[in-house]
């Protein structure tokens, strides 16, 4: 697997991940796209967005946060991961951080109501 242009420990963060959820890099399919949005010419003139499919399940992540095309590599397989633990029944941080919010909404919603 490739190092990306991120911290080592997050390079070794995303072997473990990828060896506990069984993904290997050959069933990865990853393509290179040019971004839209914020960044100028440099966004308009390299393909920093990430697509990448995991051709087992078929889950597509595209990631284009970052300037970067490595950056946005270790992002997009980040996601992925997050993805496939998802839909294997995990409950995932980014699945809590979004339940801590939506009973955020709902307690704000019953006092203004009140």
């Amino acid at each position: 697997m490739p190092d990306f242009a991120v911290s080592e420990e997050k390079n070794r963060w995303l072997r473990t991940k990828m060896a506990e959820l069984k993904v290997r890099e050959e069933d990865l399919d990853e393509n290179f796209v040019r971004s839209s949005g914020n960044g100028g010419q440099h966004v308009n003139k390299t393909s920093s967005c990430v697509q990448i499919k995991h051709k087992p399940t078929g889950i597509i992540v595209s990631c284009m946060r970052e300037r970067s095309q490595s950056v946005n590599r270790f992002l997009a397989r980040r996601e992925l991961l997050e993805r496939i633990e998802a839909a294997s029944g995990v409950i995932t941080p980014e699945m809590k951080r979004i339940e801590k919010l939506r009973k955020q909404k709902d307690r704000r919603r019953r006092r203004s109501a009140g």
